[in-house]
Protein backbone atom coordinates (compact mmCIF):
# COMPACT_ATOMS: atom_id res chain seq x y z
CA UNK A 1 0.00 0.00 0.00
CA UNK A 2 2.82 2.72 0.60
CA UNK A 3 4.74 1.87 -2.67
CA UNK A 4 1.04 2.83 -4.33
CA UNK A 5 0.44 5.82 -2.84
CA UNK A 6 4.03 6.84 -3.21
CA UNK A 7 3.54 6.10 -7.12
CA UNK A 8 0.20 7.77 -7.08
CA UNK A 9 1.83 11.11 -5.52
CA UNK A 10 4.91 11.42 -7.48
CA UNK A 11 2.29 11.13 -11.01
CA UNK A 12 0.28 13.70 -9.32
CA UNK A 13 3.04 16.26 -8.64
CA UNK A 14 4.38 15.59 -11.87
CA UNK A 15 1.71 16.01 -13.93
CA UNK A 16 0.47 19.14 -12.02
CA UNK A 17 3.74 20.66 -13.03
CA UNK A 18 3.51 19.60 -16.38
CA UNK A 19 0.09 20.32 -17.17
CA UNK A 20 0.48 24.19 -16.12
CA UNK A 21 3.85 23.88 -18.67
CA UNK A 22 2.27 22.12 -21.25
CA UNK A 23 -0.59 25.06 -21.16
CA UNK A 24 1.92 28.19 -21.25
CA UNK A 25 3.47 26.53 -23.95
CA UNK A 26 0.38 25.96 -26.02
CA UNK A 27 -0.62 29.24 -25.70
CA UNK A 28 2.62 30.60 -27.15
CA UNK A 29 3.25 28.44 -29.99
CA UNK A 30 -0.58 27.93 -30.75
CA UNK A 31 0.06 24.05 -31.18
CA UNK A 32 -2.61 21.72 -30.96
CA UNK A 33 -0.92 18.60 -29.67
CA UNK A 34 0.59 20.76 -26.61
CA UNK A 35 -3.24 21.55 -25.76
CA UNK A 36 -3.84 17.47 -26.34
CA UNK A 37 -0.90 16.91 -24.07
CA UNK A 38 -2.25 19.73 -21.56
CA UNK A 39 -5.54 18.21 -20.94
CA UNK A 40 -4.21 14.76 -20.76
CA UNK A 41 -1.61 16.04 -17.96
CA UNK A 42 -4.32 17.92 -16.49
CA UNK A 43 -7.21 15.14 -16.68
CA UNK A 44 -4.01 12.28 -15.36
CA UNK A 45 -3.89 14.79 -12.18
CA UNK A 46 -7.61 14.74 -11.84
CA UNK A 47 -7.43 10.71 -11.54
CA UNK A 48 -4.51 10.76 -8.99
CA UNK A 49 -7.12 12.86 -7.10
CA UNK A 50 -9.66 10.17 -7.55
CA UNK A 51 -7.30 7.47 -6.57
CA UNK A 52 -6.26 8.23 -3.58
CA UNK A 53 -9.60 9.06 -2.48
CA UNK A 54 -10.85 5.96 -3.17
CA UNK A 55 -7.90 4.56 -1.64
CA UNK A 56 -8.88 6.39 1.61
CA UNK A 57 -12.72 5.55 2.03
CA UNK A 58 -11.57 1.94 1.12
CA UNK A 59 -9.74 1.91 4.30
CA UNK A 60 -13.17 2.67 6.43
CA UNK A 61 -13.68 -0.11 8.37
CA UNK A 62 -16.89 -2.44 8.25
CA UNK A 63 -20.27 -1.10 10.00
CA UNK A 64 -24.04 -1.57 9.54
CA UNK A 65 -24.54 -0.36 6.32
CA UNK A 66 -21.39 -2.15 4.68
CA UNK A 67 -21.23 -5.38 6.94
CA UNK A 68 -18.13 -6.00 4.54
CA UNK A 69 -16.40 -3.03 4.27
CA UNK A 70 -15.60 -0.62 1.85
CA UNK A 71 -12.66 -1.90 -0.36
CA UNK A 72 -14.59 -2.24 -3.20
CA UNK A 73 -14.95 1.62 -3.66
CA UNK A 74 -11.31 1.79 -4.73
CA UNK A 75 -12.71 -0.38 -7.52
CA UNK A 76 -15.46 1.90 -8.22
CA UNK A 77 -12.67 5.10 -8.59
CA UNK A 78 -10.27 3.50 -10.74
CA UNK A 79 -13.42 2.69 -13.30
CA UNK A 80 -14.44 6.35 -13.40
CA UNK A 81 -10.63 7.06 -13.96
CA UNK A 82 -11.13 5.19 -17.07
CA UNK A 83 -14.10 6.87 -17.90
CA UNK A 84 -12.57 10.47 -17.46
CA UNK A 85 -9.45 9.14 -19.38
CA UNK A 86 -12.12 8.12 -22.53
CA UNK A 87 -14.38 11.17 -21.87
CA UNK A 88 -12.27 14.25 -21.18
CA UNK A 89 -8.91 12.91 -22.45
CA UNK A 90 -9.49 11.02 -25.63
CA UNK A 91 -12.77 12.98 -26.28
CA UNK A 92 -10.93 16.53 -26.38
CA UNK A 93 -7.92 15.52 -27.76
CA UNK A 94 -9.95 14.13 -30.76
CA UNK A 95 -11.39 17.40 -31.11
CA UNK A 96 -8.35 19.70 -30.87
CA UNK A 97 -6.72 17.58 -33.48
CA UNK A 98 -9.67 17.48 -35.82
CA UNK A 99 -10.28 21.38 -34.68
CA UNK A 100 -6.32 21.93 -36.16
CA UNK A 101 -6.58 20.11 -39.42
CA UNK A 102 -10.10 22.00 -40.26
CA UNK A 103 -8.07 25.32 -39.32
CA UNK A 104 -4.25 24.88 -39.47
CA UNK A 105 -1.65 27.39 -38.38
CA UNK A 106 1.60 27.43 -38.41
CA UNK A 107 3.44 26.59 -34.98
CA UNK A 108 5.27 29.50 -33.79
CA UNK A 109 8.03 29.69 -31.13
CA UNK A 110 8.47 25.78 -31.43
CA UNK A 111 11.18 26.19 -29.08
CA UNK A 112 8.94 26.24 -26.07
CA UNK A 113 7.23 23.38 -27.27
CA UNK A 114 10.70 21.48 -26.66
CA UNK A 115 11.66 22.58 -23.33
CA UNK A 116 8.33 22.08 -22.30
CA UNK A 117 8.32 18.38 -23.44
CA UNK A 118 11.55 17.90 -22.55
CA UNK A 119 10.70 18.65 -18.93
CA UNK A 120 7.90 16.88 -19.34
CA UNK A 121 10.07 13.54 -20.83
CA UNK A 122 12.11 13.87 -17.53
CA UNK A 123 9.53 14.26 -14.63
CA UNK A 124 7.08 11.58 -16.56
CA UNK A 125 9.81 9.29 -17.30
CA UNK A 126 10.51 9.51 -13.02
CA UNK A 127 7.00 8.88 -12.43
CA UNK A 128 6.71 5.99 -14.51
CA UNK A 129 9.98 4.37 -13.54
CA UNK A 130 8.24 4.62 -9.81
CA UNK A 131 5.24 3.36 -11.27
CA UNK A 132 7.37 0.60 -12.20
CA UNK A 133 8.83 -0.22 -9.09
CA UNK A 134 5.68 -0.47 -7.13
CA UNK A 135 4.05 -2.65 -9.27
CA UNK A 136 7.30 -5.25 -10.17
CA UNK A 137 6.86 -5.10 -6.26
CA UNK A 138 3.75 -6.59 -6.43
CA UNK A 139 4.09 -9.41 -9.85
CA UNK A 140 7.19 -10.55 -8.35
CA UNK A 141 8.59 -13.27 -11.36
CA UNK A 142 4.71 -13.10 -12.60
CA UNK A 143 4.98 -12.40 -16.51
CA UNK A 144 3.72 -8.63 -17.05
CA UNK A 145 0.14 -9.13 -18.98
CA UNK A 146 -0.72 -11.84 -16.29
CA UNK A 147 -0.06 -9.53 -13.28
CA UNK A 148 -2.34 -6.64 -15.03
CA UNK A 149 -5.16 -9.54 -15.33
CA UNK A 150 -4.85 -10.99 -12.17
CA UNK A 151 -3.68 -7.94 -9.91
CA UNK A 152 -6.37 -7.15 -7.36
CA UNK A 153 -4.82 -3.45 -6.91
CA UNK A 154 -5.74 -1.11 -9.74
CA UNK A 155 -4.36 1.97 -8.41
CA UNK A 156 -0.85 1.02 -9.18
CA UNK A 157 -1.61 -0.72 -12.63
CA UNK A 158 -3.78 2.71 -13.53
CA UNK A 159 -0.67 4.92 -12.63
CA UNK A 160 1.41 2.58 -14.36
CA UNK A 161 -0.71 2.91 -17.83
CA UNK A 162 -1.46 6.69 -17.34
CA UNK A 163 2.34 7.24 -16.86
CA UNK A 164 3.50 5.11 -19.86
CA UNK A 165 0.58 7.06 -22.13
CA UNK A 166 2.56 10.23 -20.80
CA UNK A 167 5.23 9.08 -22.33
CA UNK A 168 4.25 7.62 -25.55
CA UNK A 169 1.67 11.10 -26.05
CA UNK A 170 5.19 13.45 -25.50
CA UNK A 171 7.00 11.39 -27.58
CA UNK A 172 3.79 11.49 -30.67
CA UNK A 173 3.84 15.53 -29.76
CA UNK A 174 7.05 15.98 -30.18
CA UNK A 175 6.94 14.05 -33.61
CA UNK A 176 3.71 16.03 -34.27
CA UNK A 177 5.32 19.77 -33.62
CA UNK A 178 8.95 19.03 -35.28
CA UNK A 179 8.16 17.07 -38.44
CA UNK A 180 4.63 20.07 -39.09
CA UNK A 181 7.56 22.81 -38.20
CA UNK A 182 10.14 21.25 -40.22
CA UNK A 183 8.03 20.80 -43.41
CA UNK A 184 5.87 23.62 -42.58
CA UNK A 185 3.14 21.39 -42.45
CA UNK A 186 0.39 22.47 -39.59
CA UNK A 187 -1.56 19.44 -40.65
CA UNK A 188 0.62 17.32 -38.62
CA UNK A 189 -0.03 18.53 -35.65
CA UNK A 190 -3.07 18.21 -35.49
CA UNK A 191 -2.79 14.66 -36.69
CA UNK A 192 -0.55 14.23 -33.28
CA UNK A 193 -3.03 15.46 -31.34
CA UNK A 194 -5.64 12.50 -33.15
CA UNK A 195 -3.20 9.97 -32.54
CA UNK A 196 -2.93 11.36 -28.82
CA UNK A 197 -6.46 10.87 -28.31
CA UNK A 198 -6.78 7.35 -29.97
CA UNK A 199 -3.99 6.18 -27.23
CA UNK A 200 -5.76 7.56 -24.57
CA UNK A 201 -9.09 5.51 -26.02
CA UNK A 202 -7.20 2.83 -26.34
CA UNK A 203 -5.98 2.94 -22.39
CA UNK A 204 -9.07 3.90 -21.46
CA UNK A 205 -10.56 0.77 -22.82
CA UNK A 206 -8.11 -1.69 -21.41
CA UNK A 207 -8.39 0.36 -17.61
CA UNK A 208 -12.05 0.34 -17.99
CA UNK A 209 -12.15 -3.72 -18.47
CA UNK A 210 -9.80 -4.22 -15.55
CA UNK A 211 -11.45 -1.93 -13.36
CA UNK A 212 -15.18 -2.99 -14.32
CA UNK A 213 -13.98 -7.08 -13.46
CA UNK A 214 -12.81 -6.06 -10.22
CA UNK A 215 -15.83 -3.89 -9.54
CA UNK A 216 -17.63 -6.93 -10.50
CA UNK A 217 -16.15 -9.26 -7.96
CA UNK A 218 -13.75 -11.43 -8.46
CA UNK A 219 -12.51 -14.43 -6.45
CA UNK A 220 -9.05 -14.47 -4.64
CA UNK A 221 -5.63 -15.37 -6.08
CA UNK A 222 -6.05 -19.01 -6.83
CA UNK A 223 -2.65 -19.44 -4.77
CA UNK A 224 -4.77 -18.33 -2.09
CA UNK A 225 -7.44 -20.34 -2.27
CA UNK A 226 -5.52 -23.44 -2.48
CA UNK A 227 -3.48 -22.64 0.85
CA UNK A 228 -7.15 -21.88 2.30
CA UNK A 229 -8.04 -25.18 1.28
CA UNK A 230 -4.43 -26.79 2.27
CA UNK A 231 -4.74 -25.35 5.81
CA UNK A 232 -7.83 -26.56 6.34
CA UNK A 233 -7.76 -29.58 5.47
CA UNK A 234 -4.69 -30.38 7.59
CA UNK A 235 -6.48 -29.79 10.76
CA UNK A 236 -7.12 -33.03 12.92
CA UNK A 237 -11.01 -32.85 12.79
CA UNK A 238 -11.75 -32.58 9.13
CA UNK A 239 -12.17 -35.29 6.35
CA UNK A 240 -11.80 -32.11 3.54
CA UNK A 241 -12.78 -28.77 2.17
CA UNK A 242 -16.25 -29.55 0.41
CA UNK A 243 -16.45 -25.98 -1.15
CA UNK A 244 -13.82 -22.40 -0.99
CA UNK A 245 -15.32 -19.30 -1.86
CA UNK A 246 -13.57 -16.27 -1.81
CA UNK A 247 -14.63 -12.51 -2.92
CA UNK A 248 -12.23 -9.99 -3.74
CA UNK A 249 -13.42 -6.90 -1.48
CA UNK A 250 -10.30 -4.99 -1.47
CA UNK A 251 -6.69 -5.39 -2.81
CA UNK A 252 -6.01 -6.72 0.85
CA UNK A 253 -9.48 -7.65 2.04
CA UNK A 254 -10.70 -11.07 0.92
CA UNK A 255 -14.01 -13.04 2.68
CA UNK A 256 -13.70 -16.09 2.50
CA UNK A 257 -16.72 -18.97 2.87
CA UNK A 258 -16.05 -22.48 3.43
CA UNK A 259 -18.50 -25.49 3.80
CA UNK A 260 -16.50 -28.08 5.69
CA UNK A 261 -17.03 -32.08 6.41
CA UNK A 262 -16.22 -32.80 9.77
CA UNK A 263 -15.33 -35.87 11.19
CA UNK A 264 -18.53 -37.97 12.16
CA UNK A 265 -17.77 -38.71 15.70
CA UNK A 266 -16.99 -34.79 16.62
CA UNK A 267 -18.99 -33.16 19.81
CA UNK A 268 -20.66 -29.93 19.04
CA UNK A 269 -18.29 -28.32 21.32
CA UNK A 270 -15.10 -29.83 19.69
CA UNK A 271 -16.59 -28.47 16.34
CA UNK A 272 -16.94 -25.16 17.88
CA UNK A 273 -13.16 -25.45 18.80
CA UNK A 274 -12.04 -26.62 15.55
CA UNK A 275 -14.19 -23.89 13.43
CA UNK A 276 -12.10 -20.97 15.45
CA UNK A 277 -8.71 -22.97 15.37
CA UNK A 278 -9.07 -23.19 11.46
CA UNK A 279 -10.19 -19.43 10.98
CA UNK A 280 -7.16 -18.50 13.26
CA UNK A 281 -4.72 -20.20 11.43
CA UNK A 282 -6.24 -18.98 7.85
CA UNK A 283 -5.69 -15.63 9.02
CA UNK A 284 -2.69 -15.61 10.67
CA UNK A 285 -1.45 -17.09 7.36
CA UNK A 286 -3.27 -14.95 5.21
CA UNK A 287 -3.60 -11.76 6.81
CA UNK A 288 -5.40 -10.13 3.47
CA UNK A 289 -8.34 -12.44 4.77
CA UNK A 290 -10.35 -10.33 6.54
CA UNK A 291 -13.35 -12.36 7.28
CA UNK A 292 -13.90 -16.45 7.69
CA UNK A 293 -17.08 -17.96 7.68
CA UNK A 294 -17.31 -22.00 8.03
CA UNK A 295 -20.21 -23.86 7.32
CA UNK A 296 -20.33 -27.47 8.67
CA UNK A 297 -21.55 -29.88 6.20
CA UNK A 298 -22.26 -33.84 5.89
CA UNK A 299 -19.88 -35.96 3.82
Amino acid sequence: MASTKTAIYTALGANLIIALTKFIAASVTGSSAMVSEGIHSLVDTLNEVLLLLGLKRSQKPADMKRPFGYGRELYFWSYVVSILIFAVGGGVSFYEGLSHISNPEPIENPQWNYIVLGIAFVLDGYSLLTALRAFNAQRGSQPFWSAVRDSKDPATFVVLFEDGSDVLGLIIAFLGVFLGHQLNNPYLDGAASILIGCLLTAVSILLAHESRSLLMGEAADPAIVQQTIALTEADPVVIKAAQTLTFQMGPNDIVLIQRIVFTPELTDAAMIQGIARIRKTIQTAEPSIRQVYIEPVSA
